[in-house]
């Protein structure tokens, strides 16, 4: 549906660098990464805002890539709505349609497929000022589907809602692709908004896609430090792997040894996610992997859940929630004990990394 080859973008000092994507038509796929990465310049480009200095887009086997904006089938929600506030909300929905010079039926038609679809029927002779910004969100979607484009494009859509708003917004993004089974390429730098939307995600960074994958593969099975970090492991080692005598595969650092599953040799970077590593203030069955005992140098309460940091001697971060952490009475300098399975252990190598064992 979307194939981008090789594009390069520049815009001042900013540069997006050899990007290469593939997007299936009716796909649900989310563009995460952190701010100043290059998201929204992406996103700007395949909508044909952004000068292209090499590359290129096609979309539906069409070589789009020095096509004018109005010729490309594709709409663009931005954050802020970009709703024209002198206009009535029906007005700004069929504003585009009205640039079209399309029918009065055709309006009409437009107008209640859009006020059913979307539930804001009631909303039509209102302002946008006079909306809340789960409102105003809606009807910057009924606007940019008016057209009915081959992709819908949103940038940043749930930044600016509250926690409530935002989770029904979801919902509602959610029906819609279901419905209408459209292309969309959703840009957010929001971890649990990627994971709840996106069939695959592509991480951007400084310019550069990092990885795509499904929603698993991206958070579990980061495949750069870049990655590993920006999706909040925490847990980053450094070391050998080596298997040994007895047949088992071990990451050997500069002071632990652990047990991992990996077909993966040589010098090497391991990450676990904190929630996989699991905390006991009593002792571990003898013989079971991956067991460490240390020190609580640092709690950190985050509300439902609380991360710990156990020195093992380098410090390990585990996440548990609050409950688990009153009942087992943690406090700063006491003594606690970790396990995580070899599984949890993701083996992977970066080129841009000098490992020291």
């Amino acid at each position: 549906m979307i194939k981008i080859e090789h594009l390069y973008v520049e815009l001042g000092d900013f540069e997006l660098n050899d990007v290469n994507l593939d997007i299936d038509e009716g796909e649900y796929f989310v563009v995460l990464g952190p701010t100043g990465a290059g998201k929204t310049v992406l996103l700007e480009s395949i909508a044909g805002l952004n000068y292209i200095k090499s590359g290129v887009i096609w979309v539906k086997d069409s070589d789009i890539t020095s096509m004018k904006p109005e010729k490309r089938g594709i709409s663009i929600v931005y954050q802020d709505h970009s709703l024209f506030p002198h206009l009535t909300v029906k007005d700004n929905i069929l504003f585009g349609l009205r640039l079209r010079k399309k029918s009065a039926s055709e309006l009409l038609a437009a107008q209640e497929w859009l006020g059913d679809l979307l539930n804001i029927s009631h909303l039509f002779k209102r302002k946008p000022l006079t909306l809340s910004g789960g409102e105003r969100q809606k009807v910057a979607l009924a606007r940019a589907l008016s057209t009915r484009p081959d992709v819908l494009l949103l940038d940043e859509p749930l930044s600016a809602l509250d926690p409530d708003t935002r989770e029904s917004i979801q919902q509602e993004l959610r029906k819609l692709h279901r419905v209408l089974n459209n292309t969309v390429v959703h840009v957010t730098h929001d971890f649990e908004e990627a994971m709840a939307l996106g069939s695959r995600i592509a991480v951007i960074g400084e310019g550069q896609v990092k990885q795509v994958g499904e929603p698993e593969e991206i958070f579990r099975r980061p495949q750069s430090l870049f990655l590993a970090n920006f999706t909040m492991t925490r847990n980053i080692f450094y070391g050998e792997v080596i298997r040994d005598t007895a047949g088992k595969t071990v990451l050997k650092t500069k002071n632990n040894e652990l047990n991992v599953e990996t077909d993966i040799e040589g010098q090497c970077c391991a990450s676990i996610r904190p929630e996989d590593v699991l905390l006991s203030t009593q002792p571990y069955t003898a013989g079971t992997p991956n067991v460490f005992s240390g020190t609580v140098t640092e709690i950190i309460d985050k509300g439902f859940l609380v991360n710990v940091n156990i020195a093992i001697p380098r410090n390990i971060t585990c996440l548990i929630t609050r409950n688990q952490f009153l009942e087992m009475r943690l406090k700063k300098d006491s003594t606690a004990y970790v396990m995580f399975r070899p599984s949890s252990v993701h083996i992977f190598k970066d080129k841009n990394v000098s490992l020291d064992s």
